[in-house]
């Protein structure tokens, strides 16, 4: 990750990981104490900087959910500020962070705190605190909370599951004799019934059957869940080995071509936007996609909705990621700020119903086990992929918009495109991911 200037002279360009490790044992026997002491102090009248990267209708929702909290929480001067989707974020957030003027809360992808918490950037979570303001790990599914950890410590709060789900018309899925009496999809296992009924609702549309992404990061999101599904991992769990079975990898990517250069029954050359296009306009009857573009589809006035990603290789598991609260790492130790911080997370958590309504499965149990998530469509049909989430690898080069994903993306779409057979795709990604391994870490 490459850094720029921040906000603020840097007081330092690099944090060791000695350093780290001294100022973690110190913040974390500080949590101690405040786990055994009474509610940390009230903020009053206190700026509470907050640092996120969301725009269209998500920051359209996360606008609202911020007004709500002002709205209740008069005595803390919210600041949010918004920067761009990416690199430049992140970038900034790190070394703000470095510089010693870093916001007070700050909003991550899951798969980018390998980069993060191991450098020093975030100040560790203390659950016996968290519990006190309602958010300890109880309140996370285990497969999510275990996300949220560094060497068993945690330094972020989920918001969010999005995860790789299936999404389907349903007009021509009822027409090609996939939907049961009662609408919903029939069950799909296994690569055959997955390519069949992309077959059936391909001679529907005379067109496509599957809309998706085949230049750019979805290729390694279809990737990441069928590998795991066959138990593959990319890493160690230090990230520091490749761990790459070549011959799961090879199964994996010899069904993806199928879809695209075998059964053909989607595109082998596709950008995102144009594969959103397709769906929307009922020329593909299956799109794989987050479950972002929920609002789309809504926006279109399509007849669909949505699955989990389907059981090809033996378990529902599907790449996901979260949007996470972290608290950057501070040059002081102010317990009024940090009772802000946790009181607006929590506020924040129990209002995502309204962040659910963008696409995103809610990660706060008493929000995501609640009816009014039940009734929300699709979303409650799909929620059932965040028991089985399946997070990118721990490396510094790893996570959203991050090298892992584009060399992924770039060997794994030369497959599908018929440029490379999967053996050549696994070697070209194997040597990537060894270049990478082999690269000190930019912070």
């Amino acid at each position: 990750m490459a850094v720029a200037p921040g906000r603020g002279r840097p007081q330092e360009s690099t944090v060791s990981r000695r350093r780290f490790v001294q100022g973690a044992a110190a913040l974390a026997a500080g949590a101690g104490l405040a786990a055994n002491a009474p509610r940390a102090a009230r903020a009053e009248g206190r700026e509470l900087r907050f640092w996120n990267l969301f725009g269209g209708g998500d920051g359209a929702r996360l606008q609202e959910m911020q007004a709500a909290f002002s709205a209740a929480n008069p005595d803390i001067d919210l600041n949010a500020v918004t920067f761009a989707w990416g690199p430049p974020y992140y970038t900034k957030l790190a070394m703000s962070a470095v510089g010693g003027r870093p916001p007070a809360v700050g909003v991550l992808h899951a798969s980018r705190l390998p980069s993060y918490a191991p450098a020093g950037l975030l100040e560790p979570l203390d659950p016996a605190v968290l519990t006190q303001y309602d958010i300890g790990p109880d309140k996370f599914l285990p497969a999510v909370w275990e996300g949220m950890q560094f060497e068993g410590q945690p330094y972020a709060i989920p918001l969010d599951i999005h995860p790789f789900i299936m999404y389907f018309n349903t007009d021509v899925c009822q027409q090609a004799g996939l939907l049961g009496p009662d609408g919903t999809l029939l069950p799909l296992q296994g690569p055959d019934a997955v390519i069949d009924a992309f077959r059936r609702a391909q001679a529907v549309t005379g067109n496509l059957g599957l809309a998706y992404e085949t230049n750019g990061v979805a290729p390694w999101r279809l990737f990441s869940g069928l590998y795991a599904q066959l138990g593959g991992t990319i890493l160690s769990p230090d990230g520091e080995q490749l761990t790459i079975d070549d011959a799961k990898a090879e199964q994996v990517l010899s069904f993806m071509a199928d879809l695209t250069v075998g059964s053909k029954v989607a595109s082998p050359n596709q950008d995102g936007p144009a594969s959103v296009a397709m769906f929307s306009n009922a020329s593909a009857g299956f799109h794989l996609n987050g479950g972002w573009e929920v609002t789309t589809f809504e926006t279109e006035g399509i007849p669909f909705s949505a699955v989990p990603f389907p059981n090809v290789f033996g378990t529902n598991q599907t790449w996901a990621d979260s949007h996470v609260f972290v608290l950057p790492k501070q040059p002081d130790d102010d317990q009024g700020r940090l009772d802000a911080s946790l009181r607006f997370i929590s506020f924040m958590l129990k209002d995502s119903l309204t962040w659910a309504q963008g696409g995103h499965i809610p990660s706060y149990l008493p929000v995501a086990t609640g009816p009014e998530f039940a009734g929300l469509e699709p979303q409650s049909n799909y929620a059932a992929a965040a028991e089985t989430p399946v997070y990118d690898p721990r490396a510094w080069f790893s996570g959203a918009a991050a090298p892992l994903q584009e060399e992924a993306g770039a060997a794994f779409g030369a497959v599908l495109n018929g440029q490379k057979s999967p053996r050549e795709g696994i070697s070209q990604y194997r040597a990537a991911m060894e270049d990478l391994l082999d690269t000190p870490e930019p912070i």
